[in-house]
């Protein structure tokens, strides 16, 4: 069902439901949210992907099933489920990297949405599919129209149409499109060269803004006063390798 490997600093998390491209079910989302939580400080980079011959295809048609004879106070429950999963991706510990291919549909777009890097295979298709359901994109919206904008998302809520990769690099649900282990390798050797500490805040920066003036002329004093902020800027002027970079 889900499948955890530690590679030294970087973390590979993968769906492992092949049978049903990955679908969620309520043991996946549990089991996916308590792994992305549990992510340690030892970690640098999370790599999430997909076993088989898609990343994501959304929701599992048995657990919709069920969901669709739940009492609407359950279906909150189950919901607010669903949305703890994107935000534990979105404030995980660890820069998340997902890693696309085959199709991406649904609840998929919002694993993608919620991740700091994506990047896609050529042949990928991406879908907003929920309509087709007669569903709507509801806990996934929290974080696909921060990354789209509200143009983009109007237009693909509204059709639930499947759209290639190349568009999804055109609207800022991927980053990059091409070879996902060429892609992948210069991720990691980026994310492992610069300081974790300084990832981890210029990320909260990110999720927690907008800032003041005061608070980004703090948070960056903060920084600049830290061990790795001193040893980065040493480093730089002694043209020297910095001790946090691998």
């Amino acid at each position: 069902m889900l499948d955890v490997r530690s590679e030294g600093s970087v973390l590979r998390i993968t769906l492992a439901r092949p049978e049903v491209r990955n679908a969620f079910n309520d043991e996946l989302i549990s089991r996916l949210t308590d792994a992305l939580r549990g992510v340690s400080n030892e970690t640098r980079l999370v790599v999430l992907s997909g076993e088989g011959k898609a990343f994501c295809a959304g929701g599992d048609l048995e657990w919709m099933r069920r969901a669709s004879s739940y009492s609407r106070d359950e279906n909150v429950a189950d919901a607010l489920k669903l949305a703890g999963l994107f935000e534990s991706v979105a404030s995980c510990n660890a820069p998340v990297l997902s890693r696309v291919h085959g199709a991406c549909f649904g609840g998929g777009c919002g694993l993608v949405a919620a991740s700091d890097l994506a990047i896609a295979d050529p042949g990928t298709l991406f879908a907003f599919s929920e309509v087709r359901l007669g569903l709507i994109a509801g806990t996934i919206s929290s974080h696909v129209i921060p990354k789209i904008g509200k143009g983009h998302a109007r237009a693909l809520y509204a059709t639930g149409e499947a759209f290639d990769a190349s568009r999804a690099l055109l609207i800022g649900l991927v980053h990059q499109v091409g070879d996902l282990d060429e892609i992948e390798a210069k991720i990691i050797k980026q994310v492992l060269s610069v300081s974790p500490n300084a990832v981890r805040e210029s990320r909260k920066i990110v999720r927690d803004f907008p800032l003041s003036v005061d608070e980004c002329a703090n948070r960056l004093a903060d920084i600049r006063s830290s061990d790795e902020g001193r040893e980065g800027v040493a480093a730089f002027l002694e043209k020297r390798k910095a001790s946090f970079a691998e």
